[in-house]
């Protein structure tokens, strides 16, 4: 206990957070089977909101000493401005700190603007410990080179620097921020990339599918925007409709009214769905399959379904010349070991042949390279995931850390790859460096 006590507030943080992670670990391995299942949702929730929380913290105490406790020793520390600045960031902290438990208790059919505003805080607070970070490099960079030089920097100067770092930081913060709150709340925009399918039927031909991925309705993603999508989505007339995961991010029945909507989608050829990350996350997906099914949206959970050109009006068709659309579960569903889910290609791709056109769907591109890597032979593979970053700096992390970032990728001779930069956000309600989309793709034939 003497030890802790010594330890400086971002060990005890950092402690802390190690703690929860281990809970969740133990907690999965002991708890999943045995408690009852709302109370494991529940409880997996309370100990990612606050392993997020823990990590967090360590952020806050870097922003207070760089905004706050840096400047006591100014002469205008005693002034009313001074502490109405304190209020200020205590208050944002606070604000951003909550954002993650308003998924426990902040979800309905719109979302409640204390979420909104939480989420917003929280992309501002990620931008600013960039910032603060970048600024804080170029200050020790500056010493040094100063150092090197055979300069003294004055105190004059450091006190100078103490109040411009967090002045340009606060500054950048709300310009960027500004600039990611009005792109967010832009439409998504439609984009229309044409897609060459060597076995693609005649009959086939300029097949147009819409994708859809990362939806996220939850905290701050709610019933309006699900209307807006299934609005633009019909304008586009689409033959096939498919989602690619992280549709919710809450129980079925919480969200039931603002998922409703999707049962509005006009598709000739079907609607069709597969988890995503974020699903397994609600711990919920049994009634969210239900959910979608009754919105005429069909869920491929490691299976396929056949899709055939539909008759001509003189009852002549070809039963034979059809499109194998595969999906298959995400691949965090055989981490978190959620009973009878887990990604299984083998069976998603069963009756599929290297002579047929074959489309999967696969949430996250990682999922994809490994079924690339198990059957060269899929003619394309639609993801999401990745929300192209979303806001800087995750676009950095999003691009280092898949194998395929956002857009189109061709793999080999007659395979191809999208990855869409998301239809909506993840809680936070800003976008920097990417747009929202809704993508129109529409297979060719190739020679």
């Amino acid at each position: 206990m003497a030890l802790f006590r010594q330890l400086s507030l971002g060990s005890k943080a950092a402690l802390a957070a190690a703690t929860v992670f281990v809970s969740m670990i133990l907690s999965r391995s002991f708890l999943a089977e045995t408690l009852e299942l709302r109370a494991w949702r529940w409880l997996f929730r309370l100990q990612l909101a606050l392993f997020v929380n823990s990590l967090m913290l360590i952020g806050s105490l870097y922003i207070w000493r760089s905004t706050v406790s840096n400047l006591s020793h100014s002469p205008a520390v005693e002034s009313t401005c001074f502490q109405l600045w304190k209020l200020v960031v205590m208050a944002f902290l606070a604000l951003a700190h909550s954002s993650f438990f308003t998924m426990l208790f902040l979800v309905a059919e719109e979302p409640y603007v204390f979420s909104l505003a939480a989420y917003s805080c929280l992309g501002a607070y990620i931008i600013m410990v960039f910032f603060l970070c970048i600024l804080n490099a170029m200050e020790q960079a500056y010493q040094f080179l100063a150092w090197r030089s055979g300069r003294v920097v004055g105190s004059l100067d450091k006190t100078r620097h103490l109040v411009l770092r967090p002045a340009l930081a606060v500054a950048v913060t709300a310009v960027l921020s500004t600039i990611g709150l009005l792109n967010a709340a832009q439409p998504p925009v439609v984009k229309t990339v044409e897609v060459p399918i060597h076995q693609l039927p005649t009959s086939m031909n300029n097949l147009k599918i819409v994708l859809l991925s990362d939806i996220h309705l939850g905290p701050t993603v709610g019933r309006t925007k699900m209307e807006m999508f299934v609005r633009m989505v019909n304008t586009l007339e689409p033959d096939i409709t498919v989602i690619v995961g992280d549709l919710s991010d809450s129980e079925a029945s919480i969200l039931r009214t603002a998922v409703a909507p999707l049962g509005q989608l006009r598709s000739r050829l079907g609607t069709y769905f597969v988890t995503g990350n974020h699903e397994y996350y609600t711990s919920d997906v049994s009634n969210w399959f239900t959910l979608l099914e009754s919105l005429h949206v069909r869920p491929l959970h490691n299976e396929n379904v056949k899709i055939s050109a539909p008759r001509d009006q003189g009852g002549r068709g070809a039963d034979t010349e059809w499109v194998c659309l595969a999906g298959v579960d995400d691949i965090e569903a055989d981490i978190l070991h959620y009973s009878g889910h887990g990604m299984d290609l083998e069976k998603a791709l069963e009756g599929c042949s290297p002579d047929d056109a074959t489309i999967l769907l696969a949430h996250q591109p990682l999922a994809a390279k490994r079924a690339l890597q198990a059957r060269p032979d899929i003619n394309l593979i639609l993801s999401g995931h990745t929300h192209a970053g979303q806001i800087f700096p995750w676009n950095v992390a999003a691009y280092l850390l898949n194998p395929f970032f956002a857009g189109l990728y061709q793999v080999g001779q007659a395979t191809f790859v999208y990855v869409s930069p998301g239809t909506a956000y993840y809680g936070i309600p800003m976008r920097l460096g990417s747009r929202a989309e809704i993508t129109e793709l529409i297979l060719r034939r190739a020679p």
